[in-house]
């Protein structure tokens, strides 16, 4: 079974979000950036980012003490 993906911003191997540099999935700017993980680890920096950010717990509210 095969599979693939196309992203709407690479056309003939050059995105054109980016300045219309070629296309390296992953990059900085690239909006698959830390939604995914790449066999690259040097591309994870954003995921490993955001999983840090989603596992450290909010800060409690202050409680209001009643007048």
């Amino acid at each position: 079974m095969g599979g693939g993906w196309g992203c709407p911003h690479e056309v003939n191997d050059h995105c054109l979000k980016i300045n219309n540099l070629k296309c390296n999935p992953g990059m900085k700017g690239c909006e698959l950036a830390g939604r995914y993980r790449f066999a690259d680890e040097s591309k994870n920096t954003r995921y490993w980012e955001k999983k840090a950010r989603e596992a450290t717990p909010a800060p409690a509210e202050p409680s209001q003490k009643p007048d």
